[in-house]
């Protein structure tokens, strides 16, 4: 019996192996099958599972594209650059725009701050010339303090020249630039500010070859007291034109 059975086992495999031999290319026993090497022609045929190469996964169909980053905010420096090229350039320093023997007259108001003379007798080598808008007489020419400039009536501009002296000097002081002088306008054209020279050598200047002075009693900047005053005295224009007639005592609350 024991034989009997050996025999029958042993007709038993054979039979399986012919079976696998014949089955060539099918697939094979889940767990043999994980054995078996795999032929060269069927691994060059195999299209690779990732074409776009290591490390990276296939585009799926449908898939969203992917989201751009954002943009990052400028650099400290690029912003400076950026508010450079945003702000305004700076003034340019005034030129000489005429000369009148020892006296420059520049283009425009000077860049550096002038101080001047708390004395309206003194003179100055430095005069600025400004201008100031009052709502009774119009816009009128000041010095760089502020201090109301005037015209007389019984003056030449052509050629300049001035009649108020002795006394009337004294209520009515000339505006003096003093030697190597410099007048800087600010709202009145360079080319119609000179000076004139005064029966005593001193230098006084005009606007349009009106020859320019205080009034005595202007205490403040903004006071137009003298205005209209005995009929010829008046605030003078940035054209050197007379400003409207207004009485003194009316006047002498300043401007607005």
């Amino acid at each position: 019996m024991i034989k009997r059975s050996r025999t029958i086992y042993a007709v038993t495999m054979l039979a399986a192996l012919a079976s696998v031999a014949a089955c060539g290319s099918q697939a094979a026993p889940t767990d043999a099958a994980a054995d078996l090497p795999v032929p060269v022609a069927v691994q060059q045929s195999a299209a690779p599972l990732n074409p776009q190469g290591p490390g990276e996964l296939p585009e799926l169909a449908g898939a969203e594209p992917p989201v751009a980053e954002e943009t990052l905010p400028a650099t400290e420096e690029a912003q400076a650059q950026e508010d450079e090229q945003a702000a305004p350039e700076p003034a340019a320093s005034p030129t000489v725009a005429k000369k009148q023997r020892w006296v420059k007259i520049f283009s425009g108001p000077s860049q550096q701050d002038i101080i001047p003379p708390k004395s309206r007798t003194d003179g100055s080598k430095t005069v600025e010339l400004n201008t100031t808008d009052n709502e009774q007489i119009g816009t009128y020419v000041t010095d760089g303090a502020g201090r109301t400039l005037y015209r007389f009536d019984n003056d030449t501009n052509k050629p300049p020249k001035t009649n108020c002296k002795g006394d009337c000097a004294t209520a009515w002081p000339p505006l003096l630039i003093r030697s190597p002088g410099k007048i800087f306008p600010d709202g009145v054209d360079p080319e119609i500010v000179g000076f004139v020279e005064r029966g005593d050598g001193t230098c006084q200047v005009t606007i349009n070859g009106w020859p320019v002075y205080y009034f005595v009693a202007d205490a403040k900047a903004g006071d137009i007291s003298g205005q209209g005053l005995n009929g010829k005295w008046f605030a003078i224009k940035p054209d050197g034109g007379k400003t409207a007639a207004t009485p003194g005592p009316l006047a002498s609350s300043g401007t607005k």
